[in-house]
C-alpha cells in the first residue's frame, strides 16, 4: 500500500492510532521521520542514515516494488499502487504465499490495466537515462563544438566500430590530446548522416561511472544497474557506449564476493552485443588494461597522438570563435600561432592541444577584463534595461501616466542609448595581444613576461655576447657552441636533428657552466637541465634507463628517465657528464638521438630530440702534459691534439662524425681568475640586499683571490671554496657581532698584512 500521508512513496512503518482500534496508518519513512515517530528517528541516528541517504533508500524501495516492464507480467507478485499487498515480491520467495485480498481473480483482473498503464507510461530507457549522456543528440541540438582535424583516427574509429565482433575501439593517447574530441567528432558526423549505412542510426552515449556506483550500499545493487544498461543496450540495438577513462572499469564495483565492472561487460563485448569506444592514456592501458588480457583482447587500440605545432594551429583556427563569442574579445590569427608556440615551448608539464587551448582562453579572459569600456558597456545596457522595464509598466497599466515623469524616464533611455553606441566599438573590439599570453604564461610557470616576448632570433643574435659575459676565458669555446646553436634552431636544412658537442678539457674551467648558462639563455628555465652522470651508466642493463625496461622485467610500467623527461620538456639540454665512463650500448642510443633525431622507447612511443640541444663532457687527455712536439705547434694546439686522441681512443669514428662541434676548453689565467672571482662575490649581492646590507669590493680584493686561487687542481672550484673560507666567513661573522644593530653595508679590500679584510659601512 501508499503511505497514507503522502500517497507516493510505499509504506514501511506501520501504526495504531490506539490500543483497541484495529485500524492501521501505514507511513513511508520520510513521512515518519517528518512526524517525529522515536522509533524511527531513533534507529536512523543510531545507523548514521543521512536524509539523503533516507531518500535514496526510498527510491530503491519504490523501484522493488514497482518493477520494469516485462517483470511485472503474470502472477509475479508486482506491485500493485493502492492494492492491499504491502510486499509484493513475496510471491517470488514463497510461491504458496496468498497475500491478503488477493486470493481472488477478480481483484487481479481489476489491478491487471492499473499494472499495465503503469508499465505503458515508464521509460524503456531508465538506466541509459540515469547513466549516460547522449552525445549524438548533443551534436544535433548544436551543444558540441566544431572538432578541426582527427579525421584519420575518426576513420578509423568507424572502421572497427563496422566489424561484425570485437568491434570496440579504444583510444589511448595522452591526456589532452583529444580522445574525447574523436569521440564527439564521431557523434557530429553521425548526427550529420556522413557515416556509413551500418552507423546510420546509431547513438553514442557517454557512460558516468560515478553516477553508476553512486548510491550502491547492497551487494548486489551495483550488478543490477550494470545488468539493467547491458540490457537495455541490446534492446535497443543502436547504442554505443563511449567510456571515457575506461580503465577505471577494472575494480568499479570490487567487493568480496561481487564480480566488478570489467568482467560484467566481457561476454557481451567478445559476442558483439553491445558496442563499446573506450579512452585511456598509455600509462593507465598499460596498468590495468594490458594486464587483463580477457579485457583487452576484446578492445582494438587505437592510438592518438599529440598533433604538430601547424595542425594544433588550424585546431584553434576553427574553434577559436567560440572563444571570441563567449569573452567578446577579436582574436587575430597571429595571436593563434603565438599561443600554440609559446605554449608548445614553456607549458612541458601538458600536451597540445589541450595546454593550447586553455592558454588562448586564458588570454582571452585576460583581454576582456582589462578592457575597462565592456564593464562600462554592460553597465549601461543593464541600466537600459531596467528603464524600459520602468517605462513598459508605466505605460501598460490600466491607469493614466505620469507625463512628465514617462518624458524624463525616455529622455534617459535616449541618452544610455547613444552612451551604449559610443562605447560598442571600443567595448566589443578588444584584441588579444602577445602581452596577454605572456603573462598567463609567467602566471602559469614564473617565467617572466618580458622573457616570453623576446624572440627567438632576438636571443640567438644576442647569444653569443650574454655568453661570453657569464663564462670567463673560454671565447673560442662560446662563439663554436653559438654558431652551432643558431644553425640547428633556425633550421635551414631539411634534416632535423639536435645541436651536439661534446667539450673537452681539464676541470674547472667552465664546461658545465657553459652549459648551465645555455639552458638558462636558450630555455629560459634552469629546469630544462638534464644533467646524467655516466659513472651510473656504466653497466650493459644501463640502456633501460634511458629508454625504459623491456616487456617482462622489473621497470616496465615506467617509462625511461631520459624518454620521458625529454617527452615532457621538448625544449631542453642534456648533459651526458664524463662519456668516457659509459657503456658501449649506452653509447650506440646516443648515436641513434645524435644521427636521426629522435628514438624509439621501450613502450613503442617515439620521442623528438629535434628541440633539444645535447652536450657531453669529457677531461680525456687532460691528465697527460706532453711536451709540444713539432715547428711552432703552441699549447693550446698540443692539448687539443691530445684530446682528440683520447676521445678516438674510446669513440667510435662514426660517433664522432656526428657531432657538429668539439670543443677544447683551454686552462684559465690569472686574470680570467679575477673576472670569475668579481662573478662570485656578486652572487652574494642579492642575498645581502635582502637583509638591507650592500656589498663592495675593489680590485685588490679580487686579485689576491686569483693568486692565491691560481694555479689549484680543481680550476675555478678552489676559486669558490677560497671565497667561501676568506670572504663569506667573515662577512658572517661580521653580521653576528653587529648583534642586531643597523649594518648598512660590507666592503671587501686586502689589509696591509696582504689578507682579506671585511669593513663594515
Amino acid at each position: 500500500m501508499l503511505c497514507t500521508r503522502c500517497h507516493k512513496r510505499p509504506a514501511v512503518v506501520f501504526i495504531s492510532q490506539s490500543m483497541n482500534s484495529s485500524e492501521s496508518q501505514g507511513l513511508c519513512l520520510v513521512c515518519a521521520r517528518e512526524l517525529g515517530i522515536k522509533p524511527v528517528n531513533d534507529l536512523m541516528d543510531k545507523m548514521g542514515i543521512t536524509e539523503e541517504q533516507m531518500e535514496q533508500m526510498e527510491e530503491e524501495l519504490s523501484g522493488l516494488m514497482n518493477p520494469e516492464e516485462g517483470e511485472a507480467d503474470g502472477e509475479d507478485g508486482a506491485f500493485t499502487p493502492g492494492g492491499a499487498a504491502t510486499f509484493p515480491f513475496l510471491q517470488n520467495i514463497f510461491p504458496g504465499f496468498q497475500q491478503e485480498g488477493g486470493a481472488g481473480g477478480k481483484e487481479k483482473e481489476t489491478a491487471a490495466p492499473a499494472r499495465e498503464k503503469k508499465t505503458k507510461n515508464k521509460s524503456k530507457r531508465r538506466h541509459l537515462d540515469a547513466y549516460c549522456t547522449d552525445l549524438t543528440a548533443r551534436a544535433r541540438r548544436g551543444e558540441i563544438d566544431n572538432i578541426v582535424g582527427r579525421d584519420r583516427e575518426i576513420a578509423r574509429v568507424i572502421q572497427i566500430l563496422s566489424r561484425r565482433t570485437k568491434n570496440n575501439p579504444c583510444l589511448i593517447g595522452e591526456p589532452g590530446v583529444g580522445k574525447t574530441a574523436v569521440a564527439e567528432g564521431l557523434a557530429q558526423r553521425i548526427a550529420a548522416g556522413e557515416v556509413p549505412a551500418r552507423l546510420q542510426k546509431k547513438e553514442i552515449h557517454l557512460l558516468d561511472l560515478t553516477a553508476l556506483v553512486a548510491g550502491t550500499q547492497f551487494r548486489g545493487q551495483f550488478e543490477s544497474r550494470i545488468k539493467g544498461l547491458v540490457d537495455e543496450v541490446k534492446t535497443e540495438g543502436n547504442i554505443i557506449l563511449f567510456i571515457d577513462e575506461v580503465h577505471n572499469l577494472v575494480g568499479t564495483g570490487d567487493a568480496e564476493g561481487s564480480m566488478n565492472a570489467a568482467n560484467i561487460l566481457k561476454p557481451a563485448l567478445s559476442r558483439g552485443e553491445i558496442q563499446v569506444i573506450g579512452a585511456t592514456t598509455f600509462a593507465e592501458y598499460r596498468k590495468y588494461i594490458e594486464k587483463d588480457a580477457a579485457l583487452e583482447r576484446r578492445f582494438q587500440p587505437v592510438t592518438i597522438a599529440e598533433p604538430s605545432v601547424q595542425e594544433t594551429i588550424d585546431v584553434l583556427n576553427g574553434i577559436k570563435s567560440y572563444y571570441e563569442q563567449y569573452h567578446r574579445v577579436r582574436v587575430p590569427e597571429v595571436m593563434v600561432k603565438r599561443a600554440v608556440v609559446l605554449s608548445e615551448r614553456y607549458i612541458n608539464d601538458r600536451f597540445l592541444p589541450d595546454k593550447a587551448i586553455d592558454l588562448l582562453d586564458e588570454s582571452c579572459a585576460c583581454a576582456a577584463l582589462r578592457n575597462v569600456p565592456m564593464a562600462e558597456y554592460d553597465r549601461a545596457n543593464a541600466e537600459l534595461e531596467k528603464l524600459r522595464a520602468q517605462e513598459e509598466e508605466m505605460t501598460g497599466g490600466e491607469a493614466e501616466p505620469d507625463y512628465e515623469k514617462l518624458a524624463e524616464l525616455r529622455m534617459d533611455i535616449v541618452k544610455l542609448e547613444g552612451k551604449a553606441k559610443e562605447l560598442a566599438p571600443s567595448a566589443l573590439g578588444a584584441e588579444v595581444e602577445e602581452q596577454d599570453i605572456a603573462k598567463v604564461i609567467e602566471l602559469w610557470t614564473g617565467i617572466p613576461a618580458a622573457r616570453v616576448q623576446e624572440s627567438e632570433l632576438k636571443k640567438l643574435a644576442d647569444l653569443e655576447s650574454v655568453l661570453k659575459s657569464k663564462v670567463i676565458g673560454q671565447d673560442e669555446a662560446v662563439e663554436a657552441v653559438a654558431a652551432a646553436v643558431r644553425r640547428s634552431r633556425v633550421q635551414i636544412s631539411p634534416r632535423r636533428r639536435p645541436a651536439s658537442f661534446i667539450f673537452v678539457g681539464p676541470t674547472g674551467v667552465g664546461k658545465t657552466e657553459l652549459v648551465k648558462v645555455l639552458s638558462q639563455e636558450l630555455f629560459d628555465s634552469p629546469e630544462t637541465l638534464i644533467r646524467l652522470d655516466m659513472s651510473e651508466f656504466m653497466e650493459k642493463h644501463s640502456v633501460s634507463r634511458i629508454i625504459g625496461s623491456p616487456p617482462g622485467y622489473v621497470g616496465y610500467d615506467e617509462a625511461g628517465q631520459v624518454t620521458e623527461k625529454v617527452r615532457r620538456r621538448p625544449y631542453s639540454v642534456l648533459l651526458f657528464d664524463e662519456i668516457e665512463k659509459a657503456h658501449p650500448d649506452v653509447m650506440n642510443i646516443l648515436l641513434q638521438i645524435l644521427d636521426e633525431g629522435h628514438i624509439t622507447d621501450a613502450h613503442g612511443q617515439n620521442v623528438n630530440f629535434e628541440n633539444t640541444v645535447i652536450v657531453m663532457t669529457s677531461n680525456a687527455g687532460s691528465e697527460k702534459k706532453e711536451a709540444a712536439l713539432g715547428f711552432a705547434k703552441t699549447e693550446e694546439d698540443a692539448s687539443k691534439e691530445r684530446a682528440m686522441k683520447a676521445l678516438a681512443d674510446f669513440l667510435r669514428p662514426e660517433f664522432l662524425s656526428r657531432v657538429d662541434e668539439i670543443v677544447v676548453f683551454k686552462p684559465l689565467s690569472i686574470d680570467d681568475y679575477q673576472k670569475i672571482a668579481g662573478l662570485m662575490l656578486n652572487e652574494y649581492i642579492g642575498s645581502l640586499k635582502e637583509r638591507s646590507i650592500t656589498l663592495q669590493y675593489d680590485a685588490q680584493a679580487t686579485r689576491w683571490l686569483a693568486e692565491y686561487a691560481h694555479g689549484g687542481k680543481s680550476g675555478a672550484r678552489d676559486l669558490r671554496n677560497l671565497i667561501r673560507r676568506e670572504v663569506e666567513d667573515r662577512i658572517a661573522s661580521t653580521i653576528v657581532e653587529s648583534n642586531g644593530s643597523a649594518l648598512s653595508g660590507v666592503f671587501v679590500t686586502v689589509d696591509e698584512k696582504n689578507q682579506i679584510l671585511v669593513q663594515t659601512l
